[in-house]
């Protein structure tokens, strides 16, 4: 077969797929946005890796930490900045607080000018926020005046919330409990050193990267093969002109070719145009500028190459099973049943290549990324190759019912092969998923944990300067909305003179606040307690004694004023007390002493936590606390405490794994949407003859519906079936216990029912459209 005859038979056929008047350019429209949400999606994952180097690389230009880094002297070039990172409700916002010291303080990247004391320059996300409704609790907080706003370079998304403010003496609060560090630069010296990924978190990520790719794949395979029974009609008529099979079959291919590549136009235009809105965009609080997203021209070439090639490919192989004739084609007559024994060797091969590496994810065993990319990849093909079966095995074998119940049968049993590939994308979503959500709840455990912190007993806390007034400031916050109570708790080190390694921890507070780490017989103020019961008891056992003197000494060049040797007896009337875990979880030993037994000049050398107890029912809690706190010391940042701390690397995965999800939801409900309105526009004459001779609306949109049902309920059951396979193949490798998250099974089939019931409401309009009797109209 010489390629001049290929390229001939192609040609031919593109020019039937574009120069066959309306319904052919309505066909190849139809073709092509398909194939192009797919490729704008393919284009879009393409530039996935560039997006996150280019996120990573602008975070590392602006860093301003100095870890491992000996402390810089004040100097003409240097700089000091302190974080001043807030929260409003779900968002996170970036704050520094900036002070030169010379002429020749480095600028932060995308910040023209330093900002003045009681300045500030914003994101444009975060101006945007303040100016609106929503923002007015923030603008309380952020009591700066806006002087200009941060460039795309000194940020990482477009709708990052961030901040410089300009301040005055902020090397004094350099080394308190503030964050912060004098520098002479921004960015990240130690680029060459990264903690190496743990090979179940590799394995998450090339998963990730396969369930989210293949329903696109399945999706274009789908797409090129629109209209075709209008199709098979015009193949009949070349065969009654005289071409033979082979020639037929290229001359389809060449209209699938056609469609494919008009395909590619639109999904580049569909992708340039996503681009732009991506500014826009903000999906689970990550957001990217449009010129992040660049994809490699390696792979957009591939893409380019390979979505016609497919295109020609999935068409010739489509119709060798399909004899065409002169007369019309076999397909409207009882076809063959299909074999099942090929079927079952794709996901056998799948689990083949998935078996050697069963228990691989202890900690030092590695996987072979090229095995677990073609064994995800054949289980869920194999999804592809088994649904046509099941559906035409189980509609051939449904009984009668009701009009519409037997129209929709027919149907499907004229045409299953057509109804599963319009559910084979979602099926292998859906099963992808489900192997997903399963492998992450297995895993959880090793990258998640329970924190520390007693939720019920406290849900924030604020550490104070050293030596700030505990006491007033502890008013200040149960002065403020929704604070139902706050416990104040001051420590300090005494040591015993004897022995330079001999410390006691004595532990400052009102009577309420000891209740919280300690069992108290009877408490008023002036009175003393010693602690028992903690594991810290023998260090101060012998210093909790009464009559022995203690002492507070400065330390460093910040040293208080005063007396350098404060001392403080241990009264005689001391008592014990029973140790408890205080809020954070920590047992203290040494002494408890409430105000009035403790002088005032050791008082100023105590540091505070205070701990807060939230109305969570009252609106906007956690940021009433918030802006009282900056009310009293910008530099001051509450801390918001969480039952379950989560792995960075495995709570980034998750996040990658449901922005993707999300965007592969949209693709399946926009392409499900284009196949409906394919399928029923090449029945309108059908329509328009049954409502003619009487058949009501409301039968023949039950019909639709069950049509759809039919092929989606077993899709989702087949789904479910090798998700849970994949699932289980999954955990093995990572030597963890198979379990079947059901909670995630259900929702994951239920979320792709929903998009289902979606796309078939949608589809109702255009039906009723074609409904009516000039539909039979014909040219």
């Amino acid at each position: 077969m010489s390629v001049s005859q290929w390229s001939r038979d192609l040609a031919m056929g593109a020019r039937f797929a574009l120069a066959g008047g309306r319904e052919g350019w309505i066909r190849a429209l139809l073709t092509a946005v398909g194939v192009g949400l797919g490729v704008a999606l393919l284009l879009l994952t393409t530039a996935i890796p560039n997006a996150l180097a280019e996120r990573d690389r602008r975070e590392e230009a602006r860093s301003d930490h100095t870890f491992g880094q000996q402390e810089i002297p004040k100097a003409d070039d240097t700089l000091v900045v302190l974080d001043t990172d807030t929260t409003f409700r779900d968002m996170d916002v970036r704050g520094r607080l900036l002070e030169a010291e010379g002429p020749r303080a480095p600028l932060p990247p995308g910040v023209p000018e330093f900002p003045a004391a009681g300045e500030m320059v914003v994101s444009p996300a975060l101006k945007e926020l303040l100016a609106s409704d929503d923002g007015k609790l923030l603008r309380e907080r952020l009591d700066y005046r806006i002087a200009g706003t941060i460039g795309e370079q000194g940020l990482v998304g477009s709708q990052e919330l961030a901040y410089f403010a300009g301040g005055k003496g902020l090397a004094k609060l350099l080394g308190g409990p503030v964050s912060g560090a004098r520098i002479d630069h921004f960015g990240n010296d130690d680029l060459g050193w990264s903690d190496p990924w743990d090979p179940v978190l590799l394995l998450l990520v090339l998963v990730v990267f396969v369930v989210l790719l293949m329903p696109v794949a399945v999706f274009i395979a789908a797409a090129v093969r629109f209209g075709g029974e209008r199709r098979d009609r015009r193949l009949a008529a070349l065969r009654l002109v005289g071409s033979d099979s082979r020639m037929t079959r290229r001359i389809a291919a060449g209209e699938a070719l056609a469609g494919s590549v008009l395909g590619l136009v639109l999904g580049f235009g569909f992708f340039l145009l996503g681009r732009q809105l991506a500014a826009s965009a903000e999906v689970f609080h990550v957001s990217v500028f449009p010129s992040y997203l660049n994809p490699s021209p390696v792979l957009a070439v591939l893409v380019a190459l390979a979505v016609p090639a497919a295109a020609v490919v999935v068409t010739i192989l489509a119709l060798r099973g399909v004899v065409i004739e002169p007369l019309g084609v076999v397909r409207t007559a009882k076809p063959a049943r299909r074999r099942l024994w090929w079927r079952l060797l794709l996901p056998l091969g799948g689990l083949a290549l998935l078996f050697p590496m069963i228990g691989q994810g202890d900690g030092d065993g590695n996987f072979n990324q090229y095995l677990v990319v073609g064994g995800v990849m054949l289980l869920l093909v194999g999804v592809t190759a088994l649904l046509p079966w099941v559906v035409e095995t189980v509609v051939t074998r449904l009984g009668p019912g009701a009009v519409s119940w037997q129209l929709a049968v027919r149907r499907l049993q004229l045409s299953s092969g057509a109804a599963a590939r319009m559910v084979n994308g979602i099926a292998v979503a859906v099963a992808g998923a489900i192997a997903l959500q399963m492998l992450f709840a297995g895993v959880e455990g090793n990258y998640t944990s329970a924190s520390q912190y007693d939720v019920s007993r406290a849900q924030m806390s604020v550490d104070l300067p050293d030596g700030a007034d505990a006491a007033a400031i502890m008013g200040k916050y149960r002065a403020t909305e929704g604070v139902r109570k706050v416990t104040a708790l001051s420590d300090v080190y005494l040591r015993d003179r004897r022995s330079e390694d001999s410390y006691a921890q004595v532990t400052l507070a009102d009577c309420a606040s000891l209740r919280e780490v300690a069992t108290l017989p009877s408490c008023r103020d002036g009175d003393v307690f010693a602690v028992k019961g903690s594991e810290y008891d023998s260090e101060s056992d012998h210093l909790a004694k009464p009559g022995t003197t203690l002492w507070a000494e400065p330390e460093g060049d910040d040293a208080h004023a005063g007396d350098p040797r404060v001392s403080w007896t241990v009264p005689q009337d001391i008592r014990q007390a029973q140790s408890r875990e205080d809020p954070t979880g920590y047992e203290r030993g040494g002494i408890l002493v409430t105000p009035g037994a403790l002088p005032e000049k050791l008082a100023a050398f105590t540091s505070a936590r205070l701990f807060l107890s939230l109305d969570l029912s009252a609106p906007d809690a956690y940021d009433q606390v918030r802006n009282t706190a900056a009310r009293l010391d910008p530099a001051v940042q509450p801390m918001t405490w969480h039952s379950i701390e989560s792995n960075e690397r495995y709570a980034a995965i998750r996040t990658g794994l449901s922005v993707g999800a999300a965007c592969v939801l949209a693709l399946i409900g926009a392409s499900l949407l284009v196949s409906q309105l394919e399928q029923l526009r090449e029945r309108r004459k059908l329509l328009s003859a049954l409502v003619a001779f009487g058949t009501r609306r409301r039968t023949l949109g039950l019909s639709v519906l069950w049509q759809t049902a039919i092929p989606i309920g077993l899709g989702l059951l087949l789904a479910a079936t090798v998700g849970m396979a994949l699932g289980a193949v999954l955990l093995r490798m990572t030597d963890t216990s198979v379990r079947v998250d059901w909670p995630s099974v259900l929702s994951m089939t239920g979320i792709g029912a929903g998009v289902v019931l979606v796309v078939t409401l949608l589809s109702l309009p255009p039906l009723l459209k074609l409904m009516r009797p000039e539909g039979l109209r014909t040219e």
